[in-house]
């Protein structure tokens, strides 16, 4: 039998009343290894990125089409067959795809290689964000899944520094190693992800709410299935859930445009994963050698050792920001990400426009790229995912953030086959385009940015559609009280006929 409801005054919703202040991420042991599966999950889950400045163009352009042919089946096998068996399948399709990488012997298989690790990605991708919220301890939830687009850049920081140390190499081998490199955090992710613990939500989902209930009080509350804070994520998990199944309009993708909510839902996604990818960093990150040569520096030493220092820059101030999410809160960092990169960007037009005769207004350049780059990591690093996926209730989460990876996907072609013929014929002028295009941006997210700190994923879901989770709560406990007592007056009416059975049970049983 699972718990029974929790008593949740509506005024005081929210479940840091449920907390122990004791009880902290260091010093308890359950907490330790839930963080340590979430971190190695999110780690692992960055195994491909592009090589570098290596046949970048071509490469990343059939990795995302590889993803867009995954995409249309990614969000029913992470709501069909669960989050980590879906996790497993994206990385045990990279694992095939990387041995064909590193062993090809043209580049028609080395391009055939990049379309299945994109297509592998697709199931990866979906599926491991998801699962890091959906069983995150809940103050540590926005931190850790801020962490998982954040460490991306851990990724690149190994692709970047091993080209480094490989193009040098006389041999195939140049290539070959960072290829090889990319397949070993997948072969871990196949090895170890059927140790970490499934969704809670999922399992609730599927009817398994004993599993579930076992799972949230093992990392939440040291196995205390009666801990308040248990009590009150179960009960709410399973009250959302069995609101959105008996509102048909709630599920499948035709909610995303019939909801109010699902709508507001839906312009926040599209506009934060196109903004992730069209905010001028897609000119400097996947052409950063072109602007290179723009600006004088042709030295391909000087080029990697430059770009490995900036995914470094990157990968800092992105986990600082993480850790932010939860103490300054989204909106903050998303309008001070936006303010900042007009200003920073600005900069860099006109020491980019001036290094046309100007050295120091090449080093102006570099300088004024890592600026922009960390206010672009304030936000648009650490917080498109982990927004998404909690503005998302459970039962169009998958789809939500399936169109989410969608959109960031169409924005990287984009990019991939707009950028270069534009930066070629505007020049310096092209980042005018950027600069006001980031104007926008800032206008969008100071208007429909909403703010989610401190709230369940419930409670957040809750936000859009004007629902109150206390009472979700309050009207789910009410329905299966009524299901208990139709149930009552049905076994009223055969109560003879259990008795006798039941006096018949216990002589055959003392016989």
């Amino acid at each position: 039998m699972v718990a029974g409801a929790v008593a949740v005054d509506s005024a005081n919703i929210g479940y840091a009343q449920f907390l122990d202040p004791n009880r902290k991420w260091y010093n308890n042991k359950r907490l330790i290894a839930l963080n340590a599966w979430i971190v190695l999950l999110i780690f692992l889950s960055h195994c491909c990125p592009g090589l570098a400045s290596l046949h970048r163009r071509q490469t990343d352009t059939m990795e995302n089409i590889g993803s867009l042919a995954g995409y249309p089946f990614a969000p029913y096998t992470s709501d069909g067959i669960g989050r980590r068996p879906t996790v497993f399948l994206g990385a045990t399709i990279m694992c095939a795809a990387v041995t064909l990488q590193t062993a090809s012997q043209n580049v028609h298989m080395f391009i055939a290689a990049r379309f299945l690790i994109g297509f592998g990605l697709s199931f990866a991708a979906n599926s491991a964000p998801m699962l890091v919220s959906e069983i995150a301890y809940p103050p540590h939830r926005a931190a850790l899944t801020s962490l998982y687009n954040s460490l991306w850049y851990s990724g690149s920081i190994i692709a970047a520094w091993t080209t480094f140390g490989s193009f040098r190499i006389p041999s195939s081998w140049a290539w070959r190693l960072p290829s090889l490199i990319q397949g070993l955090p997948s072969m871990l992710q196949v090895c170890l992800v059927w140790f970490a613990p499934e969704s809670p939500r999922w399992l609730v989902s599927k009817g398994r709410e004993r599993q579930a209930l076992k799972t949230l009080a093992y990392y939440h509350a040291d196995g205390n299935e009666e801990h308040p804070l248990v009590q009150y994520e179960f009960e709410e998990i399973r009250a959302a859930i069995s609101f959105d199944r008996t509102v048909a309009a709630n599920v499948g993708w035709k909610s995303f445009i019939t909801s109010p909510g699902n709508r507001k839902r839906l312009r926040i996604i599209i506009a934060i994963a196109f903004f992730s990818q069209w905010s001028g960093n897609g000119l400097v990150s996947y052409y950063l050698n072109k602007v290179f040569d723009a600006i004088g520096i042709t030295d391909p030493t000087t080029q990697l050792l430059i770009n490995g220092i900036l995914q470094i820059w990157n990968l800092s101030i992105a986990m600082i920001a993480s850790f932010l999410a939860e103490r300054v809160g989204r909106r903050t960092l998303f309008l001070t990400s936006c303010f900042g990169m007009i200003v920073f960007w600005t900069g860099q037009t006109v020491c980019f426009k001036l290094s046309e005769t100007s050295i120091p207004a090449a080093h102006g350049t570099i300088a004024f790229i890592f600026l922009y780059y960390m206010a672009y990591d304030i936000a648009f690093a650490p917080l498109i995912v982990s927004y998404t996926v909690e503005i998302l209730p459970y039962a169009i989460r998958a789809k939500g953030f399936n169109i989410f990876n969608f959109i960031v996907s169409i924005g990287l072609i984009f990019n991939q086959y707009v950028n270069p013929v534009a930066l070629a014929h505007l020049s310096w002028r092209y980042y005018i385009v950027y600069a006001c295009w980031l104007l926008f941006e800032a206008a969008f997210c100071y208007v429909y940015i909403v703010e989610t700190k401190g709230r369940t994923l419930e409670e957040t879901a809750a936000l859009f559609d004007g629902i109150n989770p206390a009472d979700l709560i309050e009207n789910n406990e009410d329905s299966l009280a009524g299901e208990a007592d139709v149930k009552e007056i049905h076994e009223d009416g055969g109560k003879a006929s259990e008795s006798r059975i039941s006096v018949v049970g216990v002589e055959e049983i003392s016989v």
